[in-house]
């Protein structure tokens, strides 16, 4: 596969620094999602309904400050941080 001036496997080094990538960083949100649920938000301090703390062990975050935390982790650290092809395309 003619690839230009890149290494032979450069393309699937990537794939596979990405993948090891994404690992670590789902691996870190376990960690940090362990011990016991709180009772309240640890941002904004309102109650975390019992059926949230059930269906997610560790749970630190009301469902609201949750997607706020998720959308500025996605705007903080974007998955396609090595520029995939179709990125390089556009």
């Amino acid at each position: 596969m003619a690839t230009g001036w890149a290494k032979d496997g450069a393309v699937q080094e990537q794939i596979d620094a990405s993948i090891a990538d994404a690992v670590e960083r789902a691996r870190a949100q376990l960690a940090a999602g362990q011990g016991a649920s709180l009772t309240h938000c640890e941002d904004c301090e309102e109650p975390i309904p019992e059926g949230r703390r059930i269906a997610v062990p560790g749970v630190r975050r009301c469902v609201r400050c949750q997607e706020a935390e998720d959308a500025e982790q996605r705007y903080r650290d974007p998955i396609n941080r090595r520029g995939s092809k179709d990125s390089q395309l556009r």
